[in-house]
């Protein structure tokens, strides 16, 4: 499941990132994405600016639920930090299972940038682990789990802080995890 819903949450970020990118806020941008073009323009020139995230300070998450969730992030880390548009980012993550997940469970996945928001989407977790080939596969038992994942943002995203927030239940109702997380892109050298 940990590894699940790490692939879930890139797959949101990857969304989002598309979203803003290709322009296409507040609608489905599966097929929008390769019909519009959008580009940000680059700095003049070469020095820090107040959108270039400090090293190491690029990432940030936090659990934002009351502890009985099915699922507990221990810890997520991201290479490189700050993540760069248009090269891959390594994501490395540990938790725990608390109970069995299986069809029926669903993540909320509500993507922002600054106020305006990009995405708002139900995933069926399940069915997203199935379509990705994912390792992991329903049903999941309890217990501890770690993931490493890679995955190829896209060029286009532009400067910004996103915020994600993620919530979820199990297929018997209870919370599934509750999340919150902030990723902060630079501009491009």
């Amino acid at each position: 499941m940990q590894s699940r819903f790490i692939a879930l949450t890139l797959a949101s970020l990857t969304l989002a990132s598309q979203a803003l990118a290709w322009g296409c806020i507040g609608q489905d941008c599966n097929d929008a994405a390769n019909q519009i073009a959008f580009s940000v323009p680059q700095p003049e020139q070469a020095h820090k600016s107040a959108w270039d995230p400090t090293p190491g300070g690029g990432w940030q998450w936090s659990s934002c639920g009351t502890g009985d969730e099915v699922v507990s992030v221990d810890s997520i880390v991201v290479s490189p930090d700050p993540p760069v548009p248009g090269q891959n980012l390594t994501v490395r993550a540990k938790g725990t299972i608390k109970d069995e997940v299986s069809d029926g469970t669903f993540a909320d996945v509500v993507v922002k940038l600054g106020l305006i928001r990009l995405l708002a989407r139900r995933f069926d977790v399940c069915e997203e682990a199935r379509a990705n080939n994912a390792d992991l596969q329903c049903p999941l038992s309890a217990g501890d789990y770690e993931l490493e994942q890679t995955v190829a943002l896209p060029r286009e995203i532009p400067p910004g802080k996103f915020n994600v927030h993620v919530t979820g239940e199990n297929q018997d109702g209870s919370n599934l995890v509750c999340l919150d997380l902030s990723i902060q892109f630079g501009f491009r050298r």
